[in-house]
Order: structure tokens, then sequence, then C-alpha cells
């Protein structure tokens, strides 16, 4: 039986009835490609063009490509368990739906507001990497000197992320096939400039930069110390978390960031032809695609360059990219090409990054946990409402404010989202074990406790400070559902009225 107050349920059947709203309908026309584009579209973006060389400079070192294998085998477990749950319940909301079916509405709220973080501060975070790329490709064509900000009253303006913003914005209104094709073109780009960056890299690599494969630990003032180490090191006693073993295991914290985004694969579930199919072959496509180009990249530039001139320069802060270990071998106009791969790149990881947030609003709206108007689909078959401010907020947050320290921000909120769905696909196999499940997890309870255990442990290795600012967001999100989510919910209102019926719009 559902329960009542803070942790009653919604059961997937009434789910799945929501959807039919005409007035919240969804167009059904995304089919198992389109998906895996999107995940791929997602993934393959600020991570592998900017945080593999900040990584093995700060952190890891040579072992890089080991973290991205940790990393990798958190996700698969957890996208395992995301599958599970995408096909049973194909409904737009991802983690949020599927709390809400299991923990109920007060952690199906938690993680809806914890969903924000990762894709409106991800979103935002991207938009600022994609304005100094383009920056960088203004300068190829018109000459050094051509920036992407200006000030005007004593506050920055990045007009190039403002510039991105918008346009997807109205590509995200416009239709998600339409986003689709446009993400299948640029995405083909940016596969084809990852795997030049394997070829070419190749011819440079020299061995004697793999070793040290684990650089000794380092401490003093370019060391990871205080707030800014990693809560396990702090914990067990590291001096810091530049490299060492602290290091290898704060790097996969870290390159996390670099795999997120195959989770957006299952919000999407309501637009699918075939989800209970089509999801899951989404999910884990994208995922072992991106894996096999990660490791391969790393191993590449930490062979191309020694470690420690990936490492963040001290005076003014700025991070090494891919094109840096390029350039450091003469090859300049390798480094020009990777450039416009990026700024391509990182085009389509800012869209489905939007497209999911927009996605999560949408659920948490027609439930009535959001005001209900944000639920309403226009002429192209998409929440126009949502959208619309989505990228408002996203555009301001990445036109005036700076992106420090966001990578691990996201993180946080992820790893916390897979934690919850890995159990709960413990209680949906417990409380429903009638429910016809096209793809079902391995080995249950064996794998989603795993997902559970490496998720933990990779929040664990997340800095102390990136931890205070989450509790701080989570705070803020308690407060807001007991102000206003927990009154207008729409389940409350039909436990209140004793019927498991629809509440008419109007009444909502």
């Amino acid at each position: 039986m559902p329960g009542t107050g803070l942790w009653r349920t919604k059961s997937i059947e009434q789910s799945i009835a929501d959807t039919d709203e005409p007035e919240t309908k969804l167009r059904r026309n995304l089919s198992a490609w389109d998906l895996t584009v999107f995940g791929v579209a997602v993934v393959i973006g600020a991570g592998i063009f900017t945080l593999t060389a900040r990584t093995a400079g700060d952190y890891a070192g040579p072992s890089v490509s080991l973290a991205f294998v940790f990393a990798a085998i958190a996700c698969a477990l957890a996208a395992l368990c995301y599958a599970e749950f995408a096909s049973t319940v194909p409904v737009a909301g991802s983690a949020y739906t599927f709390s809400y079916a299991t923990f109920g509405e007060f952690m199906a709220w938690i993680i809806g507001w914890d969903l924000i973080l990762e894709l409106a501060v991800g979103a935002a975070a991207v938009s600022k990497g994609w304005s100094v790329y383009l920056e960088t490709v203004l300068g190829y064509l018109f000459g050094k000197g051509t920036k992407t900000t200006f000030v005007a009253g004593g506050v920055t303006v990045d007009w190039g992320a403002l510039v991105v913003v918008a346009v997807l914005t109205l590509l995200l209104a416009l239709g998600t096939k339409l986003s689709s094709r446009v993400s299948m073109v640029i995405t083909g780009i940016k596969v084809a400039v990852v795997l030049f960056v394997i070829i070419l890299g190749i011819f440079y690599i020299k061995g004697a930069n793999y070793s040290p494969y684990v650089p000794p630990e380092v401490s003093g003032s370019a060391a990871q110390t205080g707030v800014d180490q990693s809560l396990f090191s702090l914990i067990a006693g590291g001096a810091s978390s530049s490299f060492g073993v602290f290091g290898l295991l704060a790097g996969a914290s870290l390159v996390f960031f670099a795999f997120i985004g195959f989770d957006i694969v299952a919000t999407t579930a309501e637009e699918t032809k075939n989800p209970q199919k089509a999801v899951p072959r989404g999910i884990m496509g994208s995922l072992v695609i991106v894996t096999v180009l990660y490791v391969a990249v790393s191993l590449v530039v930490v062979g191309m360059v020694s470690y420690k001139d990936l490492a963040t320069s001290a005076g003014d802060g700025s991070h090494k990219t891919l094109a840096t270990a390029f350039a450091m071998n003469g090859v300049d106009w390798a480094a020009n090409i990777i450039s416009f791969g990026a700024l391509a790149g990182l085009t389509t990881v800012v869209m489905v990054l939007m497209l999911g947030q927009v996605r999560i609003i949408f659920a948490m709206s027609r439930d009535g946990l959001m005001p209900r108007g944000l639920a309403k689909t226009g002429e192209h078959g998409t929440p126009m409402r949502a959208t619309l401010i989505v990228g408002g907020l996203v555009a301001v947050a990445a036109t005036f404010f700076p992106a420090d320290k966001l990578e691990e921000m996201v993180n946080v909120g992820t790893l916390f989202a897979f934690v919850l769905v890995s159990a709960g696909v413990l209680v949906l196999r417990r409380t429903r074990p009638d429910l016809p499940r096209a793809f079902r997890v391995p080995w249950v309870p064996v794998i989603p406790i795993l997902a559970i255990l490496a998720c933990l442990w990779l929040m664990l290795n997340l800095t102390v400070l990136t931890w205070l600012r989450f509790v701080a967001w989570m705070v803020l999100g308690v407060l807001i559902y007991f102000g206003y989510s927990r009154r207008h919910s729409l389940l409350g209102k039909r436990q209140a009225e004793g019927t498991g019926e629809p509440v008419p719009s109007s009444e909502a």
C-alpha cells in the first residue's frame, strides 16, 4: 500500500497513466539509435577535452587511465540499475520518477532537487568552457585578442556562453527529434576528432612518460590539502590527495564528471518509441563507446608529454587541455583541429544537459511538486515554459557567474542519484516482483549493492568543500519542499480525496 505524508509513493501504474494527460503529453518519436547519440553527445565533451589533462597533471599522473577505468566500473554498475528502472517505468524524470515509486515523495523531491544541481550547474559550467574554446577559435580566424567576454559596470559578461545557451534553448523548444538530428551531426564531428587525437598521438608517445605510473604523493604549496583534499584522504590521515594512491582515487572521482550523461538517456524514456528495449540499449551502448575512447585518449595524452607539464599553472590557475599535448610536441595545426572539435563537442553537452534538466522539472511539475504550468506541452510536443525557464536560468548563470569547482559539485549530485537508483532496484524487486521487466539487472542483489558501494566510495574521494556545498544545497531543497511542494503535491490531493484518480489540472 502507498504510504502517507513524506513517504507516500506514486504507483508505477499511476506514473504511466499520467503520461496520457493531453496537456502534458510528450511525443514518442525517439529510437535506440537516437538515445545512443544523446548519450555519446553529452558524455564526450568537457571531460575528455579538458579534464583528462588536468587530472593527470594535478592528481593521478599517468595512472589517469586507471582512474577512468575505476569511474567506468562504477558507472556500468549503476547503468544496469538505470536500464532496469527505465525499461520498467518508461516515464520522464529518470531517478526522480524511480525514487517516487520506491522511497516516497520526500526522497523523490530530494533526488529531483539534486538532479537540478547536476544538470543546471553542469550546463552552466560547460557553457563557460564552450565560450573559452570559442575565443580560441575566433583567435585563429580573426587574430589573437578576440574576446568572448567584456566588462560592464564592473561585471564580467560572457556573451559567448549566452549565445550558445540561447540557440540551444530555441532548438529544444522546437522539438526533441530536431535536437537529436543536430546532436547526430555534431557528435559525428567530435568522435572523428577524438579518433584523430588517438591515431595521431600514438606517433608522439614516449615510453618514459609512463614511469612512474602512480607518482609518489606530494605535499606543500602545490598539493591538494585541507578542504581542497579528498574527504577520504583527510579521514585516513593522508597529507594530501595529490598523486599517490589518494591522488589516483581522487582522480577517479574527478574524471567521473566525464561520464555524466548516460543517465540523461533515462529522462527521455517517455519520448521513446519502444522504451523497454531502446532505453537499456541507449544507456549501455553510449557507456561502452565512451569508455573505450576515454581510456585510449588518456593513455595517448600522458604518453605524449610528462604529466608534470599538464599541471594547472600556479601563476594564473589556467588548465591544460588535449590541445596542449600536441602544441608541446610542435603539432600546432593538430591543436587547432582539436580546438574546433572541442567547440562542437561542448555544444551537444550543453544541449543534452539542458534537455535532461527540462524533463526533470517537467516530471516534478506534473506531480505538483513544482508549479503545474511548467508541465504543459506546446504545439511541438515539448514543455515550452519549462524549456524557456531552464534556458533563462542557465543563461544567467553562464553569462554572469564564474564556473570554478563546478565539476565536483555536479559529481556529488550525480553519485547520490546513482546510489538511490541502485537501492531502488532492490526495493522494487521486493515490493513489486509482479512488474514486467524488459531488462533485468543480473545477479541481484550483488550488482546493485556493488553499485552503491562504488558510488559511495567515489563520493568519499571528493573534496571536503564539495561536501559542504552539497549539504547547503540539500538544506535549501528541504526548506522549499516543506514550504511549497508538500502542500501542492498532486498525490497528496488524491489521497486527501480518497481516490487514486487524477486531479484535474484546474484543481491542481
